[in-house]
């Protein structure tokens, strides 16, 4: 089961996917981030819950450049393919 990650701050134009890529990529999880017009970055991973718990203690503060508002997790109801991480279009 994958979970769902919602960010808010300011957490667009700061390096935040590309920092939260890395960090799930050498946590080995699976899975997509992306920024939402709504000014949020959207997660999706899977992996070892010990490894989803700590992508997502960093998402609580993110790239030095970020200010980290709220962070929201949930179970999200599907099943990510493949073992990569990647950043996704804006949705």
């Amino acid at each position: 089961m994958a979970t769902k990650i919602i960010v808010a701050g300011r957490v667009q134009g700061v390096g935040y996917r590309y920092a939260f890529a890395e960090r799930a990529t050498e946590l080995g999880l699976a899975g997509w981030v992306r920024n939402r017009r709504d000014g949020t970055v959207e997660a999706c991973v899977q992996g070892a819950a010990p490894a989803i718990d700590q992508v997502v203690a960093w998402a609580r503060n993110g790239p030095p450049a970020a200010r980290v508002d709220d962070v929201q997790v949930a179970p999200a109801d599907v099943e990510l393919a493949g073992n990569t991480f990647q950043i996704a279009p804006t949705a």
